[in-house]
Parts: structure tokens; sequence; C-alpha cells
């Protein structure tokens, strides 16, 4: 019996879907033994030409989880959504603009020098494409959340007056 538009019509056997999408053939068997099984690539080895795309949405996924995840960037700043991110594609060219809350008493350049080269790396390994412009503006700077910062508080009964009294030198 032919099934009209069978992918496997001539060829004989059993045919049996396998797990790696493999497809097993069986070619004429052989009245001596078990008949030989030749493995088909489930995917071509030559490349397919085509188009790829890939939304603003993907793109502000990956920047988010990047920019969360660095050292000293607290959150992002604005009350409007999207809260601190704006991804434009124009012409091409990808551009990113961040508005940021970073940790007091850390280095500002240090933390934006970090995040620039975590994302650029990350939009370069996921998409393989490069950030024609990346701006970071760190709006606030926020406590450790946590913890309060102390308070500077003088021992008492030591006052400036104190040590020039007592009789010591310092220089």
């Amino acid at each position: 019996m032919t099934v009209l538009g069978d992918p496997f019509q001539g060829v004989p056997g059993p045919v049996r879907r396998q797990r790696g999408g493999t497809i097993p053939r069986t070619r004429a068997v052989p009245e001596h033994g078990p008949p030989e099984l030749t493995r088909e690539p489930a995917l071509p080895d030559e490349s397919i030409p085509g188009r790829a795309l890939v939304t603003r949405r993907a793109i502000a996924d990956i920047v988010r989880s990047v920019t969360l995840g660095a050292y000293g960037v607290t959150g992002f700043a604005g009350r409007v959504a999207p809260r601190g991110l704006r991804i434009s594609v124009r012409g091409g060219g990808l551009r990113i603009s961040l508005r940021l809350n970073v940790a007091h008493g850390l280095p500002i350049a240090e933390v934006a020098r970090q995040l620039d080269s975590a994302i650029r790396y990350a939009i370069r390994q996921a998409l393989g494409r490069e950030i024609d412009s990346l701006t970071i503006k760190v709006a606030h700077l926020e406590a450790h959340p946590g913890a309060v910062p102390p308070r500077r508080t003088r021992p008492p009964g030591v006052g400036p007056a104190d040590l020039a009294d007592s009789g010591t030198d310092v220089g």
C-alpha cells in the first residue's frame, strides 16, 4: 500500500523516531543477520540564509539582568515605566540609556565602567552585535539596603579642648 505524500516512500523496512531527532532507516535485511541502520542528522550542516528578529523587550531583559547583578547598583531610577531603561533601535544602530541608583560610598565612575563593560559583553554574546551608544546616568545614591549608616558620635566627656588641656604634643 502506498500513501500519497509519504516522505519515506520507497524506503524498505519500518521507520521509527528516536531521541535526538534521528530517523533510522533499515535496508534490505540479509537472511543471516540483523538489518543495517543508517542515520540522518536532525539539523543540516550547511547554513541556510535567513533573518533573526530580536525584540526590544528581549534586549531589555538582557540589560536589566546584567544591570541588577552588577556590583554597586541598587536599582533603576524613575517612576515611569519602563523604569530607568530606554532602548532605541533606529537605522540598524542600537542605543541604550540607563538611569540608576548606586550604593553610597562606592566609586561611581568605577561602578559605571564595570557596568558598561558587562552590558557590552552580554549583548555581544547574546546577539552577536555591538552597541552604538550606551549612556549611564546615576540619579541617586542610596544607603546600603538593610543597613543604617553609622552615626558619628564623640566619646562621652571628650572634646577638642580636652586634648589641648592634656599637655600632649600632637603634630
